[in-house]
């Protein structure tokens, strides 16, 4: 039969207690203390050793959805479409004059020179005036005539720059390679990601573009660089003032704990326990062959505001036995019995949510879900087992104790003001009031979160500030050149040899025209726009004859000279480019749904249009993936989180109460996100799994001590009163003190860090209020009917009932 602490005697020394009371968990831990405290601290000096080696490096291939059609599609031909992935855009743009003069083509060239031998760099695909596959070609009295843009015998004179200026009229690389306004040119540099040692290195790769971009602007130039690489880069570089926000964050927690239980010594405790938890993730993922990138890097701090939740329920637990009287290790055994099982579960609510990232079929996705799940297991050692010990060691102050448990036998001559408010909400009154306002909220909410976008919502690089060096870099790209750098890649697949068929190429033309109403494309290349150009030069450059040659013959002539981007070497696969003004989620669809309609329409057989190539058709596989998994996830992790409320409570009703205010706080947070203008995408989902399995965790806590006394007689309003003294206050405690820590991430120069730190303070507070109010609200309709009236006052309300760690 379970027992309440006020139902045992207060056991103020050791002799007196029963050694082999408890469960067998809690008798092999609390028995061998001194034999479980050397293995944790080996534990952690070798994981704290190994945590030295964790590496912060991304990768492009695992952040793209590795088995979508489109990616499948892209990878079927990537040894066709070198260029197409991770690409970097850089722009060298003339302070004075223009492009036509001898000293920017020469700080050009050297610039050129030097990328071409940075470490990653495909350098067959590289493109800029100065590579010779950027060729023009030109209508002369001979016929057609053409060579590389900058001649062999170009020496800066005043006529080869005439001749140069020629050259790039004729080669229609202006709007692409060369600015329309001729003030500055691009140098297009594909990298290629390498394994193992060769491994592109991308921080170094960044650091070495920043090198070159301060040492030419000296030059009388402007450099603006743009793409993944780029990005990766910066944020990497950003992850400095990161840790000094975390730092922060830490520093507040720590402030606000000391102040609460005014104990140093239990304090430094928690503090150090939910530390030891993120050294062992830091130091399993190296172990396990895992590396951090920037969308991971927040885990460890995630891992620590978890254990200080787990933490402070733990201490605030053996702070109230240890007033009673009871000694240290007895407290830290009570405590241990009456809140492991409440505290396993929401860990596994918690893991639970990390891991049902795993059908999000992106790599990136997959190792953040393994290793926050790793980090919540440890939890389950670091605060459920280690701390309790210790605490067992060191007991906590006795004036600590003493103000902890007047607070919680509700000794004060009245109630609490604020807990005497939340008791309101178990009656019918005010727990209508509480459950109309959160219909209403949740009637709102879903009405403003059916507008919730998929994908970027911003141009540029939304994971930056709008006011960042890359996204004011993107601006001049997007500003300046009509190929923009954000291109989606159709390929044609076609019998071999037959890519130059007429009927191929006019419906790549129809394509291409229908693709060009979309106010979203500014531009489309193909082959077919070649054969049209080249139609037009072989009839002295008449424009009537800008159409696509009938002639087969013709057509097989112009192969031959087409650049090797357009077609491939069998002549099986054509290659159609749309130029995108940016990558914001509507423009993105509106090309999907296009290309998807037109191929339904015209593909056969023989004739497949497959999208999709580019970074942006990368980037649109990756938001249908993510739009079907968020449904997906969410349901997912809803049905893990009941079932084990389930486990925990063995009511359906209690189940209700618990997991209600969890949702209700989904659907404003899906609002929020509109409101803010944060689309869901592969750095905000977890933060919506990442609420559902925090958030139950401060309903677990106050259900397991309700459900108990009112099974002991207590009425709802007198068990839930003792719940708020035992338990409740610290959900508050940690609610407010980790929402306000993170919400200092608002500051953050990492605007993904900022959006993730607006949306989890968001879900910390209001999962806090869902618990305090809303749960008693519902409670009082769905609980309340089952319980007795009791007679005795709730100052003389029994302790929560104890739950050995084997119930």
């Amino acid at each position: 039969m379970k027992q309440s602490n006020q139902d045992m005697p207060a056991v103020t020394s050791l002799a007196d207690f029963d050694r082999r009371s408890g469960s067998r968990v809690e008798r092999l831990l609390f028995n061998h203390r001194l034999a479980v405290l050397l293995l944790f601290a080996v534990a952690t000096a070798l994981l704290a050793w190994q945590a030295l080696g964790v590496k912060l490096n991304p990768s492009f291939e695992r952040m793209i959805p590795a088995h979508h059609p489109y990616v499948l599609n892209y990878r079927a031909h990537k040894a066709d479409l070198a260029g197409l992935g991770n690409t970097l855009r850089i722009a060298v743009e003339a302070r004075e004059g223009s492009i036509y003069s001898a000293r920017y083509m020469e700080t050009l060239r050297k610039l050129n020179d030097e990328l071409f031998l940075l470490p990653g760099v495909d350098r067959s695909f590289m493109k800029s005036l100065w590579m010779p596959a950027v060729r023009w070609i030109g209508v002369t009295e001979e016929g057609l005539d053409g060579g590389p843009v900058i001649p062999d015998a170009f020496d800066g004179s005043p006529s080869s720059l005439d001749a140069l200026r020629a050259n790039i009229e004729r080669s229609g690389e202006i709007g692409a390679l060369v600015a329309p306004d001729f003030k500055s040119s691009v140098i297009v540099m594909p990298l290629m990601e390498g394994d193992g040692a060769q491994r592109l290195d991308y921080a170094r790769l960044s650091q070495q573009l920043e090198q070159l971009r301060t040492k030419y602007e000296a030059e009388g130039v402007r450099i603006h660089i743009t793409g993944f690489a780029k990005v990766v880069g910066d944020l990497i570089e950003g992850m400095q003032q990161v840790l000094v926000f975390f730092a922060v964050a830490l520093a507040i927690c720590t402030a606000v704990l000391l102040w609460y239980t005014r104990c140093v010594r239990s304090t430094v405790l928690v503090v150090a326990c939910s530390l030891v938890a993120a050294v062992w993730l830091l130091g399993l993922l190296p172990a396990l062959g895992y590396e951090l990138d920037p969308y991971s890097v927040l885990l460890p701090f995630l891992v620590f505001a978890i254990g200080m939740s787990h933490g402070a329920q733990k201490m605030n637990g053996i702070m109230q036995d240890i007033g009673r009287g009871a000694h240290k290790l007895v407290a830290a055994r009570y405590t241990f019995r009456r809140l492991f099982l409440a505290g396993l579960t929401a860990l596994l609510a918690d893991a639970v949510g990390f891991a049902v990232l795993m059908v999000i079929d992106i790599p990136v996705i997959h190792d953040l879900a393994i290793s926050a799940s790793i980090g919540v297991a440890v939890l389950i050692f670091t605060n459920l087992i280690l701390l309790p010990i210790l605490l067992s060691y060191t007991g906590v102050s006795p004036v600590a104790a003493q103000r902890s448990l007047r607070d919680e036998e509700g000794t004060a001559p009245r109630k609490h003001r604020f807990w005497a408010f939340l008791d309101l909400f178990t009656g019918r009154r005010w727990a209508s009031v509480a459950i109309g306002a959160a219909l209403a909220l949740a009637a709102g909410g879903a009405a403003v979160s059916t507008q919730l976008k998929i994908g970027d919502l911003d141009p540029g690089a939304p994971e930056l500030r709008p006011d960042s060096r890359y996204n004011r870099d993107s601006a001049f790209m997007a500003a300046h050149y009509a190929a923009s750098s954000d291109n989606f890649v159709v390929m044609v697949q076609t019998p071999q040899y037959m890519c130059a068929n007429y009927a191929v190429l006019a419906q790549v033309e129809a394509l291409e025209w229908q693709l060009q109403q979309l106010p979203g494309v500014e531009s489309t290349n193909s082959y077919a726009t070649l054969s049209k150009r080249t139609s037009a030069g072989m009839n002295e450059g008449s424009l009537k004859w800008f159409d696509l040659p009938r002639s087969q013959d013709m057509l097989n002539a112009i192969t031959t000279r087409a650049p090797r981007e357009l077609l491939n070497q069998n002549c099986d696969l054509l290659t159609v480019y749309v130029y995108l003004k940016d990558h914001k989620a509507d423009t993105l669809d509106a090309v999907v749904r296009a290309v998807e309609a037109f191929a339904a329409a015209n593909n056969t057989k023989e004739l497949q249009f497959l999208p999709a190539a580019g970074n942006a058709g990368i980037e649109a596989a990756t938001n249908i993936v993510v739009r079907k998994a968020n449904t997906q996830m969410l349901l997912l992790v809803y049905a893990a989180v009941i079932v084990l409320a389930f486990v925990a409570f063995r009511s359906w009703r209690a189940v209700i109460c618990a997991v209600l205010p969890l949702m209700l706080t989904s659907v404003l947070c899906e609002a929020l996100m509109v409101a803010l203008g944060i689309g869901v995408k592969v750095a905000t989902l977890p933060v919506i799994a990442l609420g559902v399995g925090i958030g139950v965790d401060y309903a677990l806590y106050v259900v397991t001590v309700t459900l108990a006394e009112m099974r002991r007689g207590a009425s709802l309003s007198q068990a839930y009163y003792r719940a708020l003294l035992f338990t409740g206050k610290v959900v508050v405690l940690t609610g407010v003190t980790l929402g306000v820590a993170v919400a200092t991430w608002g500051l953050s120069p990492i605007k993904f860090q900022a959006d993730m730190g607006i949306l989890l303070a968001f879900m910390f507070i209001w999962n806090m209020l869902g618990a305090l109010i809303l749960l008693p609200a519902l409670a009082h309709f769905l609980l309340q009917p089952r319980a007795a009236t009791p007679t005795r006052s709730v100052a003389a309300a029994p302790a929560p009932a104890a739950c050995t760690a084997g119930d």
